[in-house]
Order: structure tokens, then C-alpha cells, then sequence
């Protein structure tokens, strides 16, 4: 058995797996690069290059840039000038927050994106009088469309420029995607507009993400706070840049049980203050308590010793002070010098200055260095099953273009959809891309399509060129079951969906982007 029929096979398997879906997707990439190995198709070396491969480490400094984003409260300020700016007009408000998914997916990739947006959304719906369901699914498709605008909006996108450059026709520009991410992103948010109150159900999900965009006057009514001075109105006293408040439960078999406290002191390690207490709903007669179990205690702090002390075993923490600062402190600590790095880092991509891998690395290093957010978080930020999935599948990719089993591929594509007209390459590479994408992540069908296109390209002597932009946007076009993506998966629980709503609501979508990728893309990129 030559070596390009053992790689077809072990790719076989690998998509098999997928669609399976009973592994880890990291565990069959990892498997899919050591079977290769075994059977003497790699090398051990060439087996595991993928962990030290440019893209890989570019991929991961995103994770970390995006988290920053959000961690930060960039996201939050974003959304609440939105709001602010809909003054009140539910369709434009819904307008507005789907702009913005496809904006933040640009810059923090679809699945952050979506992941920041909601529980903004959650509120939102519960405002204007909708339903959730009717909103969180055009806010993961409108992500989609939005990994478009740039370069840096999907692994796929990255993917696709880096075989440009390999195929000896240059890197897409940094924008240079936006010449299909904007006829996307507009359309999509016409087609949610137009066909979400249709298409999709009137559905409670049975639970939904913590509104708590009021949390401070909800805090202040139930403990009854009083301002601190007369500069300072309560709630807004109760959370700033630097300061916040946090609600913990005594639990049983706590150590600080019987441990006296009394409104005004200060704990034990010196950084956070007790603002209130309360027992079974009520404030104790006296103004010294013993702690027992179920107590409830109201701290001040600033916002790391609230991180940091309240990490432990003592205490039970009612909303995790992280999540309540991304949520009520716009452009929070660190804001500013993430929006600085942000930028410095766009400018490098967009002019070339530094390679791609060697500017997100710096800019995930300084942010870590200038205090945005801590090297813990950085390392939590970063999805490692889509980078050792990545890492894993580029030796794959690499071995059906070297094998000759791309050639092979290739060979049938053309001689299917016949060797005269590019444009049916297009059309049957979108359909295969459709048909993985249906269980098997876009980055994976990426790395198993792009090699096959440049190998079809050549057979019919086009240039790759807008054969891999199609293929970018085939793999963005993952509409039609939540396992498809991590965004759609995302919203499936707020908005209470089931898996046939995704094919119902994403094939008007699916068309939308066959068109583009098969009709627009060639005028834009000559074959």
C-alpha cells in the first residue's frame, strides 16, 4: 500500500471519528498525526512539527488577546454605548448588537465573541419583550459572518493566507478579507432580521446567564448600604475601576465558622472589608456575630483581593467577582492598555512590519507584562483543544500534499465537476465543505480541504488564489448543527434550542454564503 492511500485511510478514520463524536477532537488529531508515524508515512519529528509551527503559536496569542478584551471590560463598554445609541428602538438595538458580534468576531474570533455577548443579549431580549431564542442564534451567525472582516477573525483565514504564501502567490492582506466579510456580515444581519421572528421557535431555555447589569442597586437594596460620603452615591459607590463588592456564603465545616465579625472590620489578611451581613434573609439584632452555616457576608475589596481571597474553601462566592466586573465595569482596569496593544498589534499585521506569529506573541506577552490580565488568566484563555487540534492536523495536511493524495483528490474533483469551469471547483468544494462542516469543526475541514484545492487549482491551471478565499468562506459556514461550532454550542442552552433549528434557520445562511464564495469571490480574485 503506497503512502497516499495509507494517508487517505488514516484521513478516513480521522473524519470518521469526528463525526462521531465520542473522542476528544485533539485526541483523534493527535492520533490521526502518530498513526502516520507508525506507518512510516512521517517521521516522528514531522509528526509533532505542528506544535512548532508559526500559525499554531499565532492561534493561541489570540485566545489571550481576546480574553484580555473582555476581561478588561472592552466588550461591556462596547455593548452599552450600543445600546445607549438605539435609544430605546428594539429593531435597531437588535441591529446594532449583531454589528457588534460580527465586530468583536473580527477582532476575539466568533467563539469569544459570542461568549461576551450572551448574556447582553440575554438582557436585551428580556427588555424588548422577545424571547432569547429569537436573538442568540442570529448573534452566532452573525459571528460567522464577521470572522470575515480580517485576517485575524478565524484559524481558517490564517490557514488559507499561509498556503497562499506557500503556493507562491503571496499572504491575504490583513483587510483584504473584509472585500467578502462585509457582504457577509450586512447580509447576515438581514437575513436575521428579515427571517428570525419567522424561523425560529418561541422557546424558554431552562437557564439562562446571570443578568447583572443592575447588580449593584440590587445589592444596595437588599443590604440596605448606606453612600460612604457625599461624592459617592450608592450603588454606583459599590463598583469602580479599582473596587468591588462580592456576596459569599458561609458553608458547612468552614473554618470561619463561630469566627466573630461585625460591619466595618477588616479580615484577616488586611484587604477586604465586611460591608454587611445577614442571616436567613435578615440582619442580625447584634452588631457582633458569630458565623454560622448560611450566613451571608457582603465584602469590599479591591478587585484582585476579591480574585484572590475568595478562592478558597472557606467561603462559598454567590457571582464569581470576574464575571460581575466583565459585566458592570466598563472599560475597567487594564482597558487602556489593552485598547493600546490592540492596536499596536493591528497596525503590525496590517503593514507587515513583524511577522504575524512574532506580533501576537508580543502582544500576548505585553499585556501580561503591563498587568492587563495575569499570566494565570492568559494560560486559561487560551483554548488548547483547538490548538493541539490545529497542531495536530497540519502534519496531516501537510502529508496529503506530499504524499500525492491531494493530487488524487484533485484529479476526481476535476474530473467530476469537469475541467472546463472553475466555477463548478467552487460549487463542489463549498458542498464538501458543508458536508464535514456538518460535525467536524471548520478548522479541521480547512486543514483537509486546502491542500485538495491547490491541488484541483493546478489541475485546471487556475490560480489559487480565490479557490482558497472560497474555501475560507465554505468553512466559515457552519450553520447547520450546534456540534458545528463552539459559538453555536454556546448558545444552544440560553436560547433552549434543539438540533433541527440550526438547519431550519442556517440553510437561508448557507445559501447566502454559497453565492458569495462561488459567484463573488472570482470577480474579486481572478482565476
Amino acid at each position: 500500500m503506497d503512502d497516499a492511500t495509507v494517508t487517505l485511510l488514516v484521513l478516513a478514520v480521522a473524519v470518521a471519528l469526528f463525526v462521531w463524536n465520542r473522542l476528544p477532537v485533539a485526541v483523534v488529531a493527535l492520533g490521526a498525526a502518530l498513526a502516520l508515524s507508525a506507518t512510516g508515512v512521517l517521521s516522528l519529528g514531522e509528526a509533532l512539527a505542528g506544535f512548532g509551527d508559526p500559525t499554531v503559536l499565532f492561534i493561541a496569542s489570540l485566545f489571550i488577546l481576546s480574553e484580555a478584551l473582555d476581561a478588561t471590560g472592552v466588550t461591556t463598554w462596547a455593548g452599552q454605548r450600543l445600546v445607549g445609541a438605539a435609544a430605546g428602538d428594539a429593531t435597531r438595538l437588535v441591529t446594532f448588537v449583531l454589528v457588534l458580534s460580527a465586530l468583536l468576531a473580527a477582532l476575539i474570533t466568533p467563539n469569544g465573541a459570542v461568549a461576551a455577548l450572551v448574556p447582553m443579549m440575554v438582557v436585551i431580549a428580556t427588555r424588548i419583550g422577545r424571547s432569547p431564542s429569537k436573538l442568540l442564534m442570529p448573534l452566532a451567525f452573525s459571528a460567522h459572518a464577521g470572522s470575515l472582516l480580517v485576517l485575524t477573525g478565524s484559524p481558517v483565514n490564517i490557514l488559507a493566507s499561509e498556503a497562499a504564501a506557500d503556493a507562491g502567490v503571496g499572504h491575504f492582506g490583513f483587510f483584504e478579507f473584509a472585500l467578502v466579510g462585509l457582504p457577509l456580515a450586512a447580509g447576515s444581519v438581514g437575513l436575521a432580521l428579515l427571517l428570525g421572528q419567522r424561523l425560529l421557535p418561541d422557546r424558554r431555555a431552562r437557564s439562562l446567564p446571570p443578568d447583572l447589569s443592575k447588580h449593584a442597586q440590587t445589592l444596595a437594596d437588599q443590604y440596605g448600604i448606606a453612600p460612604k460620603s457625599a461624592a459617592r452615591e450608592v450603588p454606583e459607590a459599590l463598583f469602580t475601576r479599582q473596587v468591588g463588592v462580592a456576596e459569599v456564603v458561609i458553608p458547612p465545616r468552614s473554618p470561619l465558622i463561630g469566627q466573630a465579625v461585625f460591619p466595618g472590620m477588616t479580615t484577616e489578611s488586611g484587604e477586604l472589608v465586611v460591608l454587611s451581613i445577614q442571616r436567613n434573609g435578615d440582619e442580625p439584632e447584634s452588631e457582633d456575630v458569630e458565623l454560622a452555616a448560611g450566613d451571608v457576608v457582603l465584602l469590599e475589596g479591591s478587585w484582585s483581593a476579591l480574585d484572590e481571597r475568595l478562592d478558597a474553601d472557606e467561603v462559598l462566592v454567590v457571582d464569581p467577582p470576574a464575571a460581575v466586573r466583565r459585566q458592570v465595569v466598563p472599560l475597567g482596569p487594564g482597558a487602556r492598555r489593552t485598547l493600546v496593544v490592540g492596536a499596536l498589534f493591528v497596525i503590525a499585521l496590517a503593514t507587515g512590519v513583524v511577522p504575524a506569529a512574532a506580533a501576537g506573541l508580543i502582544a500576548a506577552m505585553a499585556l501580561v507584562v503591563l498587568g492587563a490580565i495575569d499570566e494565570e488568566q492568559a494560560y486559561r484563555a487560551v483554548s488548547w483543544p483547538t490548538v493541539i487540534l490545529i497542531a495536530g492536523l497540519i502534519p496531516v495536511s501537510g502529508a496529503i500534499e506530499t504524499t500525492g493524495a491531494a493530487d488524487d483528490i484533485g484529479g476526481i474533483l476535476v474530473d467530476v465537476v469537469g475541467g472546463s469551469s472553475p466555477y463548478l471547483l467552487l460549487a463542489a468544494l463549498f458542498v464538501v465543505a458543508a458536508a464535514f462542516g456538518v460535525a467536524v469543526s471548520n478548522t479541521a475541514t480547512a486543514l483537509i480541504l486546502i491542500p485538495v484545492a491547490l491541488s484541483a487549482a493546478a489541475e485546471l491551471e487556475i490560480s489559487p488564489q480565490p479557490v482558497l478565499m472560497s474555501v475560507a468562506v465554505a468553512c466559515a459556514a457552519s450553520f447547520l448543527t450546534p456540534i458545528s461550532t463552539p459559538g453555536n454550542m454556546i448558545v444552544m442552552g440560553p436560547g433552549g434550542y434543539r438540533f433541527g433549528d440550526y438547519w431550519r434557520f442556517g440553510l437561508p445562511f448557507l445559501g447566502l454564503f454559497f453565492v458569495v464564495a462561488v459567484l463573488l469571490v472570482p470577480q474579486l480574485w481572478a482565476f
